[in-house]
Formats: C-alpha cells, sequence, structure tokens
C-alpha cells in the first residue's frame, strides 16, 4: 500500500511538471493576463446554467449513425456534434477527473481508496459565486463513500475524490442521488453547474447502448424544457473513453489516449446542425466551462491544444430557439 502511494505521487508530481512546461510556455501565457486567471472568450456566450452528463465506454463510430441511438443521432443532427474529441486515457477514473480538475494527478487506475489534494472545479465555482451540485444516479445518499454494487461505482463520481470536497460537509452534500434531478428542476432550483453520472446500466457500460439511449430520451427533455437550459444554458453530452487507443497527437500533455468519443454541444445559443472538426478532448470541455465564466484555467485546461469549443456557438446570439 506504501509502495503504491508513493508511485501514485511520484506520478502525480512528474504529470504536474509536465503540464506546467505546457502553461508556461509563451505561446499559453500569452493567452492569460498577469496571475493566470482567464477572462471570458469574446466567441462564447455567456452561460447561466452548464449541464455535464457522462456517459461510458463507447467510440463515436458505434453511436454516430448507428441504429442504436437514435435520441442520441437526432440530437446531434439539431444541435452540435464534436467529430474529432477524444478521451484523456483508459481506464474510466482519470477521464472523470480530468473533466473536473484539468488532471489525472497520475491516476492510472479505477482505485477507490486514492484521494486528490489539489484545486478543482469546485474550488473555481465557488469563488466566482457559481452554485453546483453533481446528480449521480443510484449513489445510496449524499455524500456516499465506496462502491454501492451493481449500479453505483464511486469511479463515475469524480467529486469524492477530491480531499476539499470530500471532507467538506457542505460541499460534500452537493454529491446528491440523481433522484434529487427531478425535485430541483421542477422547483426551478437547479444550479449554475450540473454534473449528472447516470448509472452502471443507464450510461451503457454494463447495458446495450440502446438501454443508455433510452435514458437520454427520458431526461434530456427534462433539462431542455427547464428555464434554466431556455435561458442561456448549455448542455454537454460526452463518453468518458472508446474502447480503442486511439491517441490525439497534437495533446500537449502527454495524454490522449482515450479513444475518440461522441461528443455533443446543445444550447438554444449554438449553430443548428454543427458538426465541428476541430481536435477536442475533455480538457477542452473543461476549459470551455472556464473560459465561459472567466475562472483559471485548471492543469491541462490551459494547454494550446485544449482549445475552448467556441465554433459552436453564434458570436452574439441570444437564447432564441
Amino acid at each position: 500500500m506504501i509502495k503504491q502511494f508513493h508511485l501514485e505521487r511520484f506520478l502525480s508530481l512528474a504529470l504536474a511538471l509536465l503540464l506546467a512546461s505546457c502553461v508556461t510556455s509563451p505561446s499559453t501565457s500569452a493567452l492569460l493576463p498577469a496571475g493566470g486567471t482567464a477572462q471570458p472568450a469574446a466567441s462564447l456566450p455567456p452561460f447561466k446554467h452548464i449541464f455535464v452528463i457522462v456517459m461510458e465506454n463507447k467510440e463515436s463510430s458505434q453511436l454516430i449513425g448507428s441504429s442504436k441511438a437514435p435520441y442520441l443521432n437526432d440530437l446531434a443532427q439539431e444541435y452540435g456534434l464534436a467529430t474529432n474529441y477524444y478521451g484523456i486515457r483508459h481506464p474510466s477514473l482519470p477521464n472523470y477527473l480530468a473533466l473536473t480538475g484539468g488532471s489525472t494527478f497520475g491516476i492510472t487506475s479505477d482505485c477507490t481508496t486514492c484521494t486528490i489534494a489539489q484545486s478543482n472545479l469546485v474550488d473555481q465555482l465557488e469563488t466566482a459565486g457559481k452554485s453546483w451540485k453533481a446528480y449521480i444516479e443510484s449513489m445510496p445518499g449524499p455524500c456516499y463513500i465506496g462502491d454501492a454494487p451493481p449500479l453505483y461505482r464511486q469511479k463515475h463520481n469524480p467529486f469524492i475524490y477530491y480531499d476539499n470536497v470530500r471532507t467538506n460537509p457542505q460541499r460534500c452534500n452537493n454529491i446528491a442521488p440523481f433522484t434529487q434531478f427531478a425535485i430541483d428542476a421542477q422547483a426551478d432550483a437547479l444550479p449554475n453547474y450540473v454534473w449528472i453520472t447516470p448509472n452502471m446500466c443507464n450510461d451503457s457500460h454494463d447495458c446495450p447502448i440502446s438501454t443508455g439511449d433510452a435514458w437520454l430520451k427520458q431526461w434530456v427533455p427534462t433539462i431542455l424544457n427547464s428555464q434554466a437550459w431556455k435561458d442561456h444554458g448549455l448542455l454537454f453530452i460526452t463518453y468518458d473513453e472508446g474502447d480503442s487507443k486511439k491517441i490525439f497527437s497534437t495533446t500537449c500533455c502527454q495524454e490522449g489516449n482515450g479513444g475518440r468519443v461522441a461528443t455533443l454541444v446543445i444550447s438554444p445559443l449554438s449553430k443548428p446542425g454543427y458538426q465541428s472538426p476541430t481536435g477536442y478532448d475533455h480538457y477542452s470541455l473543461l476549459r470551455t466551462i472556464e473560459d465561459a465564466w472567466g475562472l483559471p484555467e485548471l492543469g491541462g485546461a490551459a494547454c494550446d491544444c485544449a482549445p475552448p469549443m467556441a465554433d459552436f456557438f453564434v458570436p452574439n446570439a441570444t437564447a432564441q430557439r
């Protein structure tokens, strides 16, 4: 156990040094003002609410154009699809950490006892006065620690890994069972940042693609019919990783071998039916959130090769859809 701890600490330090070399390169640092705080990108709308749904373990080629995922494909045709989007690495947990912390923190497994004493998206949101909540399907209760098989696995709940979230009761209670989502939506009480993890069946991990598609068809309309989404809202639907070793070769952080995954950009402010060929990964998704809200860019999100997904949006658009 001690050897594993020291190995993870070593890998975390090595990755931190690598990320630092990326962030402080002349081309990247020129994008940041003094102090390293990102300013809202001019080409990104002023989103009021951002939703993120993370599905599981499917290559883009398994989904886009497939009769097994008719609803997902309908959304992709109506809104936006990133056709050249990649996971960070295998297995699941590093991708979830990348989406919320800008790094894999040297973690290369789906460990349940590993913890992270690093800054993360929650810190940024609260500093900026943004509310947040993670809705985790089949989690037994708020702030639950550990697995609850067969439907709940901690590896798909990144927030519980951060020390300053897990050990803070007020923050930790924002990691809620998914049953709370419908209640908050009905009460028009959804936070600025909404994270949603379906359970091990509904995310298509342990069940067919059609099961995940049916779950999306059931719950995405709740988001699209909410005032939170209609009024300058944004929904990302992405998959944590594919099942291939396809490499995003332009990544500057020496990761990106998580396979090509389908990522949808759904907003009343987005270009209808738009397909982007730009190379993106999970750090790009995180950066889009950070840049839109004027938050510092964490780790890999500050890399030149993780641009914000600004091409999906119409400049100076208003929410009319």
